[in-house]
């Protein structure tokens, strides 16, 4: 058998490996949310998810009274029907961050178990399309670094082979972000894909005015530039602009992607695996976008997206954000402009279980 004989959640506070600050906030330490499933065949999965400073608690207490509970016991294979009881034993706090934060840990962690037991890779059991995928660094393009910064940092990346760079907007005058971008852009030439992200900062109109800003500058997406519930706002943008539209990374379901994708408001989609609660959800979004013939960028976790991106065929890129090293024994394998998803079985992230443990809030 394979059931669930043992669920333990606990938290780790990651340090931020450098300043990090968008248009509407800073990353202050990555609170990370750790699951340990245990199974009556002898094997241990290993999940995780994350905040950005604050609300660990509340997703550790979550799944310590809610979800874990309503695990044990189950069959451990049957990631669909866990995921389902899951989510309606909390159905009065679902579609909601805290929720889906806490089922994405539970869900990577049975999706650790399925790999292990099949003895395949995560990017091979989620559908196999590819192991390599194009990378893009975001690490040098925060909005606190002065325009030279953000030049040098972009010719670094292209240097090392970098596929594309993101550059944070969000400035008080719209000139600025442009005359940022400008520069990069002549500093890079055009064979470096450039995006903009500016972290929800805009109203419609202006988003609508800073994008025919930059569009001579060829940017490859404008990234959540409204407030996520904003569907309407997206679609006025969307028509407006020749600038690809990326949303996803503040979206918690299902129902919100196919809303902005029958709409036309989402030229590219960006589910977070953690935010929307877990692998078993991401690859339905990211399905749902292939039928639209939409393209998958997923938001930061680099170490679990490489191998999501890779699984699924609409999948453009994957984000460099470097934020494990601390508790991880190996790095992300990049090459040409390429990131490759581990092959060994499992998710594929080489955890470091005494530096996690020297992390552990009591």
């Amino acid at each position: 058998m394979a059931r669930v004989t043992k669920a333990e959640a606990y938290l780790v506070d990651i340090e931020v490996e450098t300043v990090r600050t968008d248009a509407t906030q800073a990353f202050l330490k990555q609170e990370t949310l750790f699951v340990e499933v245990a199974t009556d065949d002898g094997l241990t999965g290993t999940g995780y998810s994350y905040t950005i400073g604050t609300g660990g608690r509340a997703v550790l207490a979550m799944l310590r009274d809610h979800l874990l509970p309503a695990l044990v016991g189950r069959d451990s294979r049957e990631i669909e029907g866990a995921w389902r009881a899951m989510y309606d034993s909390t159905r009065a706090t679902m579609v909601g961050a805290i929720t889906a934060l806490g089922l994405a840990a539970v869900d990577l962690a049975l999706w650790d178990l399925r790999c292990l037991r099949a003895g395949e890779p995560l990017w091979r059991v989620a559908g196999g399309a590819r192991q390599a995928v194009p990378v893009y660094d975001t690490e040098r393009g925060w909005l606190q670094l002065a325009e030279d910064e953000l030049v040098a940092g972009a010719l670094q990346a292209q240097q090392q082979g970098f596929s594309g760079v993101k550059i944070k907007i969000g400035k008080p005058s719209p000139g600025e972000d442009a005359a940022r971008i400008r520069a990069v852009r002549e500093a890079v030439g055009p064979g470096l894909d450039i995006m903009v992200d500016a972290n929800q900062a805009f109203t419609a109109p202006e988003a609508i005015r800073r994008a025919a800003l930059l569009e001579p500058y060829d940017v490859g997406w404008l990234e959540e530039p409204l407030p996520a519930e904003d569907v309407a706002g997206h679609e006025r943008l969307a028509a407006s602009t020749s600038i690809p539209v990326a949303v996803g990374e503040s979206m918690y379901s299902l129902g919100h992607f196919r809303e902005y994708l029958q709409r036309g408001a989402a030229g590219i989609v960006q589910p977070d695996v953690a935010r929307i609660g877990g692998i078993t959800p991401w690859l339905k979004v990211a399905h749902l976008a292939e039928a639209f013939n939409v393209e998958v960028c997923p938001h930061f976790l680099m170490e679990i997206h490489v191998s999501l991106t890779a699984a699924v065929p609409n999948a453009r890129y994957v984000e460099y954000i470097p934020q494990l090293r601390a508790v991880t024994t190996r790095q992300l394998r990049i090459a040409d402009g390429l990131a490759y998803a581990p092959s060994e079985p499992g998710l594929g992230i080489a955890w470091d279980r005494d530096a996690i443990d020297d992390r552990r809030v009591a």
